[in-house]
């Protein structure tokens, strides 16, 4: 399994001093961000030089992109804030190959209009989960045009706030371009905590065949996502990783929630767990 770690935890002026910044700490894998580049994260215009530029950059430094980050709020209450994610979906997945990677991490969305990371009551309507299959059909249209995988994400402010839900969702679209990025710092729902090893057990159980990368942060409470770093929390760090080293195949793991400084204990920390 390689350590990675999402490219903006480091803040630098350039990408070339952010690509050099993760490599001081023998890092070799990234799930990457346009801003790292001055652009949004969901660019409306990818200029293909730049992508060139991105991939020679990192070929320079032996590194991978085991994703690119491509969040949207899905289920919007604005259809046109849908509409336009998608349109920039679009324009990501078509450079997807010029930049070396295959995946684009989504968020399932809110009915929340200001933060796609916040829980909003109504997401739990019938109509919520319809526009979700609207957005995501539309969406795994776009990624098998392009031959990438989409990787959503199971988190309790959203829409898919559950390894079941998740479960859901990728039988209902029913498409190979369609997989799971999975985190269990994200799915522990209020007053749950207490259930931490049957849920995490059941979340290997029924998306385990379905995971494009694992996210590695930790969790101090339930009923909210983790934002701790990785080692500095209560999820059963050594449950995880051992069902993810044994899904079958090789999962890239890549570290968020953390600050710089906290980078090479996380890192000592999952080596240390994956003996």
């Amino acid at each position: 399994m390689q350590i990675g770690i999402m490219a903006r935890t480091f803040i630098r002026p350039t990408l070339e001093a952010t690509l050099d910044a993760v490599a001081d700490h023998g890092i070799q894998c990234i799930q990457f961000n346009f801003t790292c580049t001055g652009l949004p994260e969901m660019p409306e215009r990818i200029d293909p030089e730049l992508c060139d530029s991105i991939r020679r950059e990192m070929g320079a430094r032996e590194m991978t992109m085991a994703a690119t980050s491509g969040t949207f709020n899905m289920i919007h209450p604005d259809p046109q804030e849908r509409e336009d994610g998608l349109r920039r979906l679009r324009e990501m997945a078509s450079v997807c190959d010029r930049l070396g990677t295959s995946v684009v991490t989504l968020c399932t969305g809110t009915r929340d209009r200001q933060s796609m990371w916040r829980r909003h009551p109504d997401n739990d309507l019938p109509e919520a989960w319809a526009d979700l299959l609207v957005s995501m059909r539309e969406a795994v249209k776009i990624a098998e045009e392009n031959d990438v995988i989409l990787a959503f994400e199971p988190e309790v402010s959203n829409v898919v706030d559950s390894a079941v839900k998740g479960r859901r969702l990728l039988d209902e679209i029913g498409s190979p371009n369609l997989k799971v990025v999975m985190d269990p710092a994200n799915i522990f729902h209020k007053g749950e905590l207490p259930r931490m090893k049957e849920m995490i057990d059941e979340a290997f159980d029924l998306l385990g065949d379905d995971i494009a990368i694992g996210h590695a942060k930790d969790l101090d409470r339930d009923g909210a996502a983790g934002h701790k770093a990785a080692g500095t929390g209560l999820l059963d760090y050594r449950q995880y990783l051992s069902l993810l080293v044994n899904v079958g195949y090789d999962v890239p793991l890549i570290l968020h929630g953390l600050s710089e400084a906290e980078v090479d204990g996380c890192v000592a920390f999952l080596g240390e767990k994956m003996v």
